[in-house]
């Protein structure tokens, strides 16, 4: 049977679109355009975090994660991405960010995940501190330290600015450098939506680079 990224499957899906043209200068000063975004991802992921703990037991009792706070945490993470692209965790585009936390569907850089109709209830009792741990160590080095929501550091914020400084000389930003990014926050937000408890799939051990889901058959090359 043949099993396409993206669907039921894989859960999450992350799709961005790179803005052309884009200010060679504007990225120099985006983490102070940023700072109201920061200021209520601050408060947000505090409750992100207090949502969380009840889905736990939510879906410990009952199997399932509450639609509503479900929908909430989607949200979050929606917001964190669009403003992490907006600013140093890909600066793939010059478009403010809304304050929102819906789908937003005309913004570059968009999240979907799956609503799960049940979730084991063994797997929550490990699945966020143990089984997670592997990916951990790995986004840690892609991350360095994240800050509510925002990127601080590590291995795709030193890519973001490099293509930035490179848009500053050349008008361009190198697409497979851009590839890169996106695979890279891809694999990060595979691993956030399974440490908070919104998916059963564990993440894989990959690279899925570019702006867009790959729809290329997993059992082939």
């Amino acid at each position: 049977m043949t099993t396409l990224v993206g669907f039921p499957d894989r859960p999450v899906r992350v799709y961005a679109r790179l803005d052309a043209p884009l200010s060679r200068w504007l990225w120099l000063v985006k983490w102070i355009l940023a700072i109201p975004h920061y200021v209520v991802l601050f408060f947000l992921w505090i409750a992100f975090t207090v949502v969380s703990v009840i889905a736990f037991f939510a879906i410990l009792f009952t199997e399932r994660y509450p639609r509503p706070l479900f929908d909430f945490n989607l949200g979050v993470l929606r917001w964190s991405w669009r403003v992490a692209y907006y600013s140093y965790g890909a600066l793939g585009t010059d478009r403010y960010p809304p304050f929102s936390l819906g789908e937003e569907p005309d913004y570059p850089a968009r999240l979907d995940i799956a609503y799960p109709e049940r979730l084991s209830r063994g797997l929550v009792l490990v699945k966020w501190w143990l089984l997670a741990i592997p990916h951990y160590i790995v986004i840690g080095f892609f991350l360095g330290g994240v800050h509510h929501g925002w990127w601080d550091s590590g291995l795709i914020t030193v890519l973001a600015v490099i293509a930035a400084v490179i848009l500053a000389f050349t008008e361009k930003y190198p697409k497979d450098l851009y590839d890169l990014i996106l695979g890279l926050i891809r694999w990060v937000l595979r691993v956030a939506a399974y440490a908070a408890l919104m998916t059963d799939t564990y993440p894989p051990f990959r690279l899925d680079m570019g702006g867009s889901e790959p729809t290329v058959p997993l059992d082939q090359p």
